[in-house]
């Protein structure tokens, strides 16, 4: 399989009020907007709010997202009025995360990879 790009959909229960955190409280570049929805920029990635859903999202999904700086980033969000679901800890596999939840209670993690990683180290 040769992948091209990738991006993930949300399908939200208010496509107003999830459009606005993703775009206004999270602060998401928009990549393009059409008829019934909006794709964000996420690094290498895109997230697309579109169309409304009905069942909301499952406890057995998450969008992961890293960050350069988590501390910072909690900061920027905080001063957005986006509280954490979860404080940030290191985790037994190194990274660094915290959790926060869009509008539909879908589990965001937010990951910073700290620097004595392996992730982070030049494996040459």
């Amino acid at each position: 399989m040769d992948v091209l790009s990738s991006r993930v959909l949300i399908h939200p229960r208010d496509h107003e009020v999830s459009t606005a955190f993703y775009r206004d409280a999270l602060g998401l570049a928009i990549e393009r907007e059409f008829p019934g929805g909006t794709r964000f920029f996420a690094g290498g990635g895109s997230i697309e709010v579109v169309g409304t859903g009905e069942a909301g999202p499952g406890p057995d999904v998450n969008l992961f997202l890293q960050v350069r700086d988590l501390p910072a980033t909690l900061a920027e969000l905080a001063g957005r009025g986006v509280e954490p679901v979860r404080e940030a800890r290191r985790e037994p596999w190194g990274t660094d995360e915290a959790w926060i939840a869009d509008p539909d209670g879908l589990r965001i993690v937010l990951v910073e990879v700290p620097e004595d990683h392996p992730l982070r180290r030049d494996q040459r």
